[in-house]
C-alpha cells in the first residue's frame, strides 16, 4: 500500500479534528501523519503491544492505536490518534473505516488477480489492459489456458482453497471465484501445450476435489490465449465447452473446447433451421420411428467406424443380423449407413435431435 495514499486520506481527516493522527506500518515506522515532522519516527513498543493483544485496539504512551483490516496473525498497518479517551477511540474507528476503504480500492486497482478477473469477465477495455499490465509489471504475451470448474452436486467454499493449494504460484497462476458454482483457473502454459495435457491437468483437479470434498464437478477447457487480451475469449470457450458438453457429451466431466467438433456448430444453430433439417432428412419417417434397440445399434456402428464385422462382434450378433438391421434402417429412413455420406447425414441428424431435445422441443 502506498504511503502517498494514506497521507492523502490523513490530510483530509485532519480538517475534521485537532488531534494528531497517522499510520504505522508493521515495522513501527510512521508512514503517514497529520504532523509531518513525525513521519519516519519509530514506535516499536506500539508494534509489540499490537501484535500481543487479542483486540484490534490498544492505548499506550498517550496514543490510541487501531489495526487496519488484516488476514494474518500480525498486522500490516495501524491507525493512531493522540489521546487515550473516548474521543480518540471514536476518531481511530472512523479513521480506520476510511483508510480501509482507501486501502481496498488501491489493492483492487493494483491486484493481479482482480486484473485477470476483470479481463476474463470483459470488465476492462482492450486499451486499458496494456496500461494496467505495465503498472503491474505483467507480461502481455505469455500464453494462458482457462479451466472453468463448475460444482454440480453441491457447492462448497472450500473448493477454491483446494484449487489454490494445487496452484500456489500467485504470480503465474490465478484462481478466481466467478460465481457461487464456478471457479476459473487461469493457468500459465507453454505455447505448444496440447489439449491432452490440459485434459490431464483438469483430471487431476477433478480427482483432488472429489477425493477431499466428495463434490462432483464439470470442467470446461478453453482455448490457449497467447495474449492477455485473448483471455476473455478463452474463458467464454470454457463456458461453451461445459454448455455444449451438457447436450452432446453428458457422460463426460471434462470437456475441451477444441474437442467439440461439429457439436459446437450445431449448438449455435437456430432451432427453426434444425427443425427444417430434420424434416428434409427424414422424409419417409421421422427419427422417432426408430426404436431404442435400433438407435443403440446405430450408435455402436458409428463407434466402430462403420465396420460391420467389428460392430457385430461388439453387439454379440451374427454379421448377417447386423446387415438385416441396417437394411431395415435404410427402408425406414432412406439412408444407408454403410455409405459414408449417408452416415454423416444420419450422425448429424442424431446430434441435432439431441440438441432440440435439450431445448425441450418435441419431435
Amino acid at each position: 500500500m502506498s504511503s502517498r495514499i494514506f497521507q492523502g486520506m490523513i490530510l483530509q481527516l485532519k480538517e475534521a479534528t485537532n488531534r494528531t493522527l497517522g499510520v504505522l506500518d508493521n515495522a513501527g515506522t510512521v508512514i503517514a501523519c497529520s504532523d509531518l515532522s513525525m513521519i519516519g519516527n519509530k514506535r516499536e513498543t506500539a508494534v509489540t503491544e499490537l501484535n500481543n493483544q487479542n483486540e484490534a485496539m490498544v492505548c499506550i504512551e498517550g496514543y490510541t492505536y487501531k489495526i487496519l483490516s488484516t488476514f494474518g496473525n500480525h498486522f500490516d498497518y495501524a491507525i493512531f490518534v493522540h489521546g487515550e479517551d473516548d474521543t480518540a477511540e471514536c476518531l481511530a474507528i472512523m479513521a480506520a473505516v476510511a483508510l480501509n476503504s482507501a486501502k481496498q480500492s488501491h489493492d483492487e486497482k493494483h491486484d493481479k488477480t482482480t486484473f485477470i478477473k476483470n479481463i476474463i469477465l470483459d470488465n476492462i477495455l482492450s486499451g486499458d489492459i496494456y496500461i494496467r499490465a505495465r503498472e503491474l509489471h505483467f507480461q502481455t504475451n505469455v500464453p494462458y489456458a482457462v479451466l472453468l470448474i463448475r460444482q454440480e452436486s453441491k457447492t462448497d467454499l472450500a473448493v477454491i482453497d483446494i484449487v489454490q493449494n494445487m496452484f500456489p504460484d500467485r504470480q503465474s497462476d490465478f484462481v478466481i471465484n466467478v460465481s457461487e458454482t464456478d471457479i476459473a483457473l487461469v493457468k500459465q502454459v507453454r505455447k505448444n501445450t496440447t489439449t491432452k495435457e490440459l485434459v490431464d491437468l483438469a483430471l487431476s483437479v477433478e480427482e483432488t476435489i472429489n477425493a477431499e470434498l466428495y463434490i462432483k464437478t464439470v470442467i470446461g477447457i478453453g482455448t490457449i490465449a497467447l495474449h492477455l487480451r485473448d483471455l476473455a475469449g478463452s474463458f467464454k470457450a470454457a463456458q461453451t465447452a461445459i454448455d455444449v458438453g451438457k447436450v452432446f457429451d453428458t457422460e463426460k466431466n471434462i470437456v475441451a473446447y477444441d474437442n467439440l467438433g461439429i457439436a459446437r456448430l450445431i449448438y449455435q444453430l437456430p432451432t427453426t433451421l434444425c427443425e427444417m433439417f430434420l424434416s428434409e432428412v427424414f422424409k419417409k419417417n421421422t427419427i422417432d420411428s426408430l426404436d431404442s434397440e435400433t438407435i443403440f445399434t446405430i450408435n455402436k456402428f458409428f463407434e466402430n467406424n462403420l465396420n460391420v464385422s467389428e460392430t457385430s462382434r461388439k453387439l454379440f450378433v451374427h454379421r448377417n443380423t447386423l446387415v438385416y438391421r441396417l437394411e431395415k434402417i435404410k427402408k425406414l429412413t432412406g439412408l444407408d449407413l454403410r455409405e459414408f455420406d449417408h452416415a454423416i447425414i444420419f450422425k448429424i441428424a442424431l446430434m441435432v435431435r439431441k440438441y432440440l431435445a435439450s431445448k425441450e422441443t418435441k419431435y
